[in-house]
């Protein structure tokens, strides 16, 4: 697969990250994590460093929320390089990423419903494991809901550059997965993966939530012929009931006070070894420590428990 001709060109800066929010609602603390830690890493290497919102899932979407998140992270120092992307704005390239996988003979029409796959799928890593029960066999009488894509039978690896070794039995563990929705819109994994090789992304800095999606947005890069970024899994924030912090978890919006403050405990979070004569220093003192002394290794590799009190 071609890069988007709208893709944006930071070929000159080397290293390029990136932070990609869904727009469901304000920022909160584990949502600013992720973007202050893909920031810094990003900048530690004097790489390039892009936002992008990924608002593919227009029923989620809360109205005002895309503009809330940037000025956000306006008001904290991260600013991006070039044009914001918005998902919403790329169905063309989703859809001749799926015609090439069409092609290829890689995805296949799924006509199962829900009920359909609870009753004969396995459990596994990441909930039911569809049992492909229309792969190969889609029945005339059955119309196609979604597409899915065909995992291969060997293992996947990588290493994460944080949480190191991974190898998944994709068939066994994951299963084959959704690329085109039933109401029509674009899976997540097939969006990132034709989005961050249109924005020329070489490292993917997120969230511990998201380590299995990687296996499956690996084997799409290998399937569509597109580079694969370094990943980076930090650790997720929890709140004192041991849940992830989200919106349906009802995680407060990041307060607009003290924006320094919130810089400290992030990074602290992170396992950054902050000097003592950075206790009162503004936000600007504090990136600029930050990009000139980050320490990957020194990031916990716990990947969801690490509670936070807010």
């Amino acid at each position: 697969m071609s890069e988007s001709p709208d893709s944006t060109d930071m070929s000159a800066r080397g290293s390029v990250g990136r932070f990609a929010p869904s727009p469901t609602g304000p920022l909160h603390f584990g949502s600013l994590v992720a973007a202050i830690g893909s920031f810094v890493h990003a900048r530690a290497k004097g790489g390039a460093w892009l936002v992008r919102m990924e608002d593919v899932d227009k029923p989620r979407e809360m109205p005002g929320a895309a503009d809330g998140i940037l000025r956000t992270l306006e008001r904290f120092g991260l600013e991006w390089d070039g044009a914001v992307m918005y998902q919403s704005r790329r169905t063309d390239a989703y859809v001749q990423a799926l015609e090439e996988l069409c092609d290829r003979g890689l995805v296949y029409g799924c006509a199962c419903s829900r009920k359909d796959i609870a009753e004969h799928a396995h459990m596994g890593m990441d909930g039911p494991v569809y049992p492909g029960t229309c792969r190969g066999r889609l029945g005339r009488a059955r119309a196609t809901r979604a597409w899915r894509f065909v995992v291969p039978e060997q293992p996947v690896c990588f290493t994460d550059a944080i949480l190191g070794k991974h190898c998944f039995d994709m068939a066994r563990d994951l299963g084959d997965f959704v690329v085109r929705r039933a109401d029509g819109l674009f899976a997540y994994q097939l969006a990132v993966v034709v989005d961050d090789a249109g924005q020329g992304v070489t490292e993917v800095v997120r969230g511990a939530d998201l380590l299995l999606s990687t296996p499956r947005q690996l084997v799409l890069q290998q399937a569509l012929g597109l580079p694969v970024p370094e990943y980076a899994h930090l650790p997720l924030a929890l709140n004192e009931q041991g849940e992830k912090l989200s919106k349906q978890t009802l995680a407060p919006a990041v307060a607009a006070a003290d924006v320094a403050s919130l810089w400290r405990q992030v990074l602290r979070f992170l396992g950054q070894d902050l000097p003592a004569g950075l206790e009162r220093a503004p936000m600007r003192e504090l990136r600029t420590w930050a990009t000139r002394n980050w320490q990957p290794g020194r990031v916990p590799q716990h990947s969801s428990r690490v509670v936070v009190q807010l």
